[in-house]
């Protein structure tokens, strides 16, 4: 869900080894989604201002999962990511 990247530039830089390990491997919540190759190649390392998921009716979950997954383990969010959130959301 949220990319290694991501964490890294949104606060998993400052983590210890272990807990990057548990980011990466983590089935407690929503950080880890089985989806196509095309899909994961055209994602990337982007966030929400960058891409959404190309199924509209998917977008609701996605942006719901990607603010958890960014509170769940204290990361940050940039103003550009807050505002592609904001936007999903209010038509939720």
């Amino acid at each position: 869900m949220v990319p290694l990247a991501e964490a890294w530039r949104s606060g998993a830089s400052s983590w210890i080894t272990s807990r990057r390990q548990t980011f990466a491997n983590d089935l407690t919540s929503s950080q880890l989604w089985a989806v196509t190759d095309d899909v994961n190649q055209a994602k990337g390392d982007k966030g929400p201002a960058e891409w959404l998921p190309p199924l509209a009716s998917f977008r609701c979950m996605y942006a719901r999962s990607w603010v958890d997954v960014k509170y769940r383990h204290d990361l940050t969010v940039d103003s550009a990511e807050k505002t592609a959130l904001a936007g999903v959301l209010s038509g939720c």
